[in-house]
């Protein structure tokens, strides 16, 4: 079976550099996949993505040794098993609060015994090799979401789930459910707490933790704070930033009296 090198990243104490893609365009995805990081996420909850459209993006990123993996819609076995068949390497799954929920997630990610995963990798079986189905088990990854004041609450039952490999922290909603505005690189103190807590209980039960963040600036700070698994910002706010930027710059250089827009 293809290697998963975000296990072996792990596996040797080291941080995953996350990319996420929310627009649905195999070109770039591809472009994506070839500025070094080691996974990409394909974003079909809040991205643009369906799921025509994200078997595309996988077959780019397979044009490279990028890490394919996904958040589904929601904790939902169709979904899940679905883009596993695809060829998706693991999945994020969001708003898992409690142990069940955690536990039917997995169930949902693994063959028999395991699991209650059917059996039909199509894409899966030609993307990572003709062993698939007998290490698929080991090799794919299980990373439930941690975004309410439930999921901290119940925190200890989802880390010590069987199956759960790493959680990823979701800011915004998390921000939310604490009674703060939504969004990314928080600063609130409650927030902060939260998210400082999840990076210890993760170390404490041998789980990785993960996070989204929008800058490199507070992707390094969550990395010192334990966290080993980074998204930097996602495909769309990168192209609008650097957009911006040449913009910016251009029209900071006319000279007097020129239009500013055409």
């Amino acid at each position: 079976m293809r290697e998963n090198t975000v296990r072996s990243i792990w596996a040797r104490g080291g941080v995953v550099l996350n990319g996420w893609l929310s627009i649905p365009s195999s070109f770039s995805a591809e472009v994506m996949a070839h500025q070094g990081f080691d996974s990409l996420v394909i974003d079909m909850q809040h991205g643009l993505i369906d799921y025509q459209t994200a078997v595309t993006l996988l077959q780019a990123i397979s044009t490279t040794p990028v890490i394919p993996l996904a958040r589904v819609p929601w904790n939902d076995p169709a979904h899940l098993m679905k883009i596993h068949d695809a060829g998706a390497y693991g999945v994020i799954c969001p708003m898992v609060n409690d142990r069940a929920q955690a536990e039917a997630l997995v169930q949902a990610c693994k063959y028999p015994p395991l699991g209650v995963r059917s059996f039909g990798p199509v894409r899966a079986s030609i993307y990572a090799g003709a062993d698939y189905a007998k290490n698929a088990n080991n090799d794919l990854i299980v990373m439930p979401m941690i975004e309410t004041a439930e999921a901290l609450e119940n925190l200890d039952d989802i880390l010590t789930t069987p199956g759960v490999d790493a959680v990823y922290v979701g800011p915004a909603d998390l921000s939310l459910s604490l009674g703060y505005e939504p969004g990314v690189d928080k600063t609130e103190p409650a927030v902060v707490k939260a998210q400082k807590t999840i990076a210890a209980a993760c170390k404490r039960h041998g789980v990785v933790a993960g996070i989204h963040t929008g800058t490199p600036e507070y992707a390094l700070k969550m990395i010192e704070d334990g966290y080993r698994f980074v998204t930097v910002a996602t495909d769309f706010r990168l192209l609008a930033a650097q957009a911006a930027s040449a913009v910016s710059a251009v029209r900071k250089r006319l000279p007097a009296g020129e239009p500013a827009a055409s």
